[in-house]
């Protein structure tokens, strides 16, 4: 009975949190149902026409995002999740009560007043008037309010207090005292210039990420998930532990243009898990599986949950560059994903989908393969073209569109239904993918502009007493400074989404990780500590005790969010090694590497580095392992990912000479396991527990 409960209960938190993730949280009657629609469609016009024909500056852009993003959020989510005894009006689903409505114009007007009045602020530069401050305040109170309503309380909370800091910091204690900020000098760096809310994040959500949340919306209702997951289980199903195998697949093609890790479950995982527990996995097993599998999502260009766009504008580079840096620890990490689904069936002996249980592939292909057009437009426009991402994300969008009106024409004259009719699906599958991407975009756009103000307030000279406290608590050691930074991104992250996690620690600990590594007699490039500090802010998504993604996977599955997000957890352990390695060898980020040659070599060695440190922790190569194998394991792991310890205490004349070192080490530990599985069959036997 107990867990019937804990299923009913688990599937009311998947409701809730897709309900949150989606911006579904109000289910409106009457005519307040068209307000939402109306202002998703519009915002939809909106991106996309600002991506071709219509011609704004910067700000009007920005500020107009962050309008439409205001209204929407107040349309859609009540102040109050769940009922309370009183108060209906603010936690009611079936209405927008008049405050709310209220609100939602008073907080487009206030994101639209820099638009509005730019000649005049821009004339009065640091001395804003009443009118301004005023403004300014309700634009910063009502951005705080709906930053807790869209993505919880944390961002808010550090917001406010970093705020406080800046305007009261002279009366803090002498090891934090530093020169406070006027409240004229606030607004107008936080409220009135392009160094705040309306600042480089909230620039990169308006010009680019909204596009790739619009085509990943649009290609979500057209189906293309289904099509993920049957492609996946064609190729990878019949293998040992092939419905884990394909969920991590179907979730690496997903990621690429989801950028949400708990749009990636529910999209993929309504499918996968069951398969697994249909071979044999238990319900835990499972759904960390396609946690860690979603998760890593984000870890794959191009969207890369919008980080990779930000990261582009931070470091003024092509975004192609991110790509590159991006490209070997995002495939190394699915590739040991999948190692991994590997060992956990061999150690609970479990089987793959028969021939009967599989789609049939020429079926699959046949009924999706115009998905992959739109897929291959954007890929061409952004590796080959070499054209701006939005560009891209934009033409890759009108191909989509023109795939499923040709889709709907010709399921009308198979079908024997009217030209009329297919016109009028097309539009209205078009709608609802406007609508969609919209409300996705809700929480994206907020989380950036509320990550925005602490930016800002950093900006403003805060920073370099922030850095410096860092600094002494890592006491100039580069190992205690990335424990700091990974240790502080996991627990901001349990609050917020990974975008703004990023933009917090990137802003505060990346200048420091490349400084205090000079300091420690070697170079660390910008790119690899922001992409240290994106890679676990992504992980916070299944940390315990909140990880959003472990709960959603957890009702699919019928299992326990915390163990769920545990097992989750030490599965991404992978990618946590392969972070810290990239710190310490940049070639696993290709910099300064543009041979393609050697970049097929490192990612070989990356992959099989990180294949030897999941068959460490996992405890399993093609048997149990000894002891002693796991030192081999871990030393091949340590020369596969760095090589150049052999140069630095071998002497070895080439540093790349280190990976024959953790090749021997790699067959050491299999010739060691095939003699010991030789004298001992038992050692391959399954394991009680998988």
């Amino acid at each position: 009975m107990a867990n019937n409960n804990l299923d009913e209960q688990s599937k009311v938190k998947l409701e809730e949190i897709i309900a949150e993730e989606s911006g579904e949280l109000r289910v409106l009657t009457n005519w307040q149902k068209y307000i939402v629609p109306t202002l998703g469609i519009a915002w939809a016009l909106f991106q996309l026409s600002i991506s071709s024909w219509l011609l704004l500056n910067e700000v009007t852009i920005r500020c107009i995002h962050l309008a439409f993003a205001m209204a929407m959020l107040f349309c859609s989510i009540p102040f109050f999740k769940k009922p309370k005894k009183r108060f209906k009006f603010l936690w009611s689903r079936d209405r927008i009560p008049w405050i709310d409505l209220f609100l939602a114009a008073l907080g487009a007007f206030a994101a639209l007043y820099l638009f509005l009045d730019w000649e005049g602020i821009s004339n009065r530069a640091g001395m804003p008037i009443t009118r301004d401050i005023v403004i300014g305040f309700i634009l910063l109170i009502l951005l705080l309010e709906g930053s807790r309503r869209a993505i919880g309380p944390a961002l808010t909370i550090i917001a406010i207090a970093f705020t406080l800091y800046a305007l009261f910091a002279e009366h803090m204690p002498e090891v934090l005292a530093y020169k406070s900020v006027s409240l004229r000098k606030y607004m107008t760096q936080i409220c009135l210039s392009t160094e705040g809310i309306y600042g480089i994040p909230l620039g990169v959500s308006a010009s680019v990420v909204y596009l790739y949340v619009l085509f990943g919306a649009l290609l979500d209702r057209s189906g293309a998930g289904k099509f993920f997951i049957d492609l996946a289980l064609c190729f990878l199903g019949k293998y040992k532990g092939g419905p884990a195998k394909a969920a991590v697949l179907s979730s690496g093609l997903t990621g690429m243009v989801s950028g949400s890790s708990i749009a990636n479950i529910v999209t993929t995982g309504t499918f996968t898990i069951p398969l697994m527990k249909k071979i044999g996995y238990p319900p835990t097993k499972a759904a960390a599986t396609e946690v860690a599998a979603s998760i890593d999502g984000q870890l794959m260009p191009p969207i890369m949950g919008a980080a990779a766009f930000i990261i582009a504008e931070y470091l003024n580079v092509p975004y192609i560059q991110v790509v590159k840096s991006a490209a070997i620890p995002a495939l190394a990490s699915y590739c040991a994903l999948l190692y991994i689904t590997h060992i956990e069936a061999s150690k609970a002996g479990l089987r793959g989908l028969t021939k009967e249980e599989l789609p049939v592939l020429r079926d699959v292909i046949k009924n999706g393969y115009f998905f992959l057009i739109p897929i291959g437009i954007l890929i061409y426009e952004l590796m080959i073209l070499r054209r701006t991402p939005d560009h891209s994300a934009f033409v890759a969008i009108i191909w989509l569109l023109g795939v499923l009106l040709i889709r709907e024409i010709y399921f009308a004259k198979v079908k024997n239904y009217s030209f009329k009719n297919a016109i009028k699906n097309w539009i209205d599958q078009v709608a609802d993918g406007f609508v969609k991407g919209s409300k996705n975009m809700v929480s994206v756009a907020i989380a950036c502009a509320s990550a925005g103000i602490i930016v800002g307030i950093v900006n403003l000279g805060i920073g370099g007493m922030i850095t410096e406290i860092v600094e002494q608590l890592s006491g100039g050691n580069i190992f205690v400074m990335l424990l700091i930074t990974s240790i502080a991104s996991l627990l901001i992250g349990m609050g917020l989404p990974t975008t703004a996690t990023y933009i917090v620690m990137a802003s505060l600990t990346a200048p420091i990780i490349v400084e205090v590594g000079q300091s420690n007699n070697f170079i660390v490039p910008l790119m690899a500590a922001h992409l240290f500090c994106f890679y676990f802010g992504m992980l916070a998504d299944d940390t315990p005790p909140v990880g959003l993604a472990s709960y959603a996977a957890a009702a699919i599955a019928g299992s326990e969010p915390i163990p769920t997000g545990i097992q989750g957890f030490l599965y991404d352990i992978r990618t946590t090694i392969i972070a810290y390695m990239f710190i310490f060898n940049p070639d696993l980020i290709l910099h300064n590497i543009n041979s393609w040659p050697l970049a097929i070599l490192i990612f070989i060695m990356a992959v099989l580095g990180a294949w030897a440190f999941s068959s460490a922790t996992q405890g399993w190569v093609i048997g149990k392992n000894a002891w002693y194998e796991i030192i081999l394991l871990l030393g091949a792991c340590l020369f596969l990912f760095q090589p150049q310890i052999g140069q630095k205490f071998l002497d070895f004349p080439n540093k790349y000479l280190g990976y024959i070192v953790g090749l021997v080490l790699w067959g050491l530990t299999l010739f060691s396991q095939k003699v010991r599985i030789k004298k001992n069959p038992d050692l391959t036997k399954p394991v009680i527990s998988i």
